[in-house]
């Protein structure tokens, strides 16, 4: 091992697969602990993590999960404290996705990032009195194993959804984040990350998105309202949109479920809203705006203006009782990456102690600075979310969503 830049330790590279000795005794440990791990409640896994450290040659194993505003890393054993996200070797694992060694009194701890799929769930903290390649797959190990454990867990486990929150989330922000989607979600060949703020109030935006075999589903909308309704009539939208897509729907139909839903269930209320559907394969997107901010393409490194530009459309709810074809749905083609970016109006209009707009420049600015600084699309996101708040002093007047998501078929 050697030094690295901040007084870091340099991680050891993964070594190739081998079909030694130490190869078997993982495989036969990593099914013990699997099949332990199976049976295990949510309020266990931290116990369970050392445990299965110890069994592995390691000294201890803490889970950190990151809180909603992904500002902290909270430990799930209420004996440690949290850290900060952005000031500790920590939250620097959490945010490149890359392991971090720092050295400690007695050997050294390993940060690790849980990750499920794309979306980045907390960090695993191994200790041990040395690091080498063996013990560096071993922890590995444990942290691709708790990141399965705690998405399948987390599903039913009231526990680790409180142990995320650091503040009370009232009715309607539990209504609606029930059925919000991971944060992240994507493929080799395409990513879709999203924020939403404020994380413990609701004032009627929602996300959505979804990989169907090689086509991403995408959709961002806007409530009519600051209100438990509010929240309501986009939970049906969602809902009305996932059946359509489950049912092997295509954009039109979505669009026509959501209207048709909205329109009997909640026939005074409506939303706006931007559906896209994307062909990570071919690059062929397809959206369909209905009275929505419209959408972004970003493309080495600027905003190609008015390039997703559509003529106005009614909000949806609005046209429950006409035909799907009554709905526009537009078309382009994608370069290798394109990203396309999704926001609800609260994010651009959001206002300083001065009263300027945060405004549509500067959001789109922060975007292409971050990702041309080699930030990955979920934590663009998270950064600038953060920025938006600071710029409004956390006195939010709308909600603020944004969505973005990023063709890469060459990964």
């Amino acid at each position: 091992m050697r030094l690295g830049s901040e007084g870091v330790i340099a991680v050891p590279e993964p070594p190739r697969a081998s079909s030694g000795p130490d190869t078997a005794v993982d495989e036969i440990r990593l099914e013990e602990l699997i099949i332990r791990a199976q049976t295990a409640l949510p309020v266990e896994l931290p116990a369970l993590a050392n445990r299965c450290a110890s069994s592995l040659g390691l000294e201890s194993a803490q889970i950190y999960l990151v809180d909603l505003q992904q500002q902290l890393l909270v430990p799930l054993d209420k004996a440690i404290e949290p850290l900060p996200v952005d000031r500790s070797s920590a939250g620097r694992a959490y945010r490149t996705i890359r392991p971090r060694v720092t050295e400690a009194d007695d050997g050294v701890i390993v940060w690790l990032p849980l990750v499920d799929g794309a979306e980045r769930l907390g960090v695993l903290a191994v200790r041990t009195a040395s690091l080498d390649e063996v013990r560096m797959r071993r922890s590995r190990m444990l942290a691709h194993l708790f990141a399965m454990l705690i998405t399948s867990k987390r599903a039913y486990s009231d526990w680790l959804a409180a142990r995320t929150r650091t503040s009370p989330m009232r009715l309607p922000a539990e209504m609606l984040r029930a059925f919000l989607p991971p944060h992240t979600v994507g493929s080799s060949r395409c990513v879709s990350t999203a924020v939403l703020e404020p994380a413990y109030d609701v004032a009627g935006d929602a996300f959505d998105h979804s990989v169907v075999k090689n086509v991403l589903h995408t959709m961002i909308l806007d409530g009519m309202g600051h209100d438990l309704i509010a929240g309501l009539t986009t939970s049906v939208a969602m809902a009305a949109a996932r059946n359509a897509r489950r049912c092997g729907g295509g954009l039109t139909d979505v669009v026509g479920s959501v209207d048709r839903a909205l329109s009997e269930w909640l026939p005074d209320h409506f939303c706006t809203g931007v559906l896209c559907r994307l062909d990570a394969e071919t690059g062929v997107l397809h959206w369909v705006n209905c009275g929505h901010p419209a959408p972004l393409l970003i493309r080495a490194e600027r905003v190609l203006a008015g390039a997703l530009d559509s003529p106005p459309q009614p909000p949806i709810g609005l046209t429950g009782l006409l035909a799907p074809a009554a709905r526009q749905v537009h078309e382009t083609i994608l370069e290798p990456g394109d990203c396309v970016l999704l926001y609800t109006d609260g994010v651009v209009e959001a206002r300083d102690a001065d009263g300027a707009e945060f405004g549509l420049d500067r959001f789109t600015d922060f975007i292409i600075r971050s990702s041309a600084a080699g930030q990955r699309p979920a934590e663009v996101l998270r950064l600038l979310i953060h920025a938006i708040l600071d710029y409004q002093r956390n006195e939010l007047r709308d909600d603020l969503t944004i969505l973005l998501f990023e063709w890469r078929p060459q990964h």
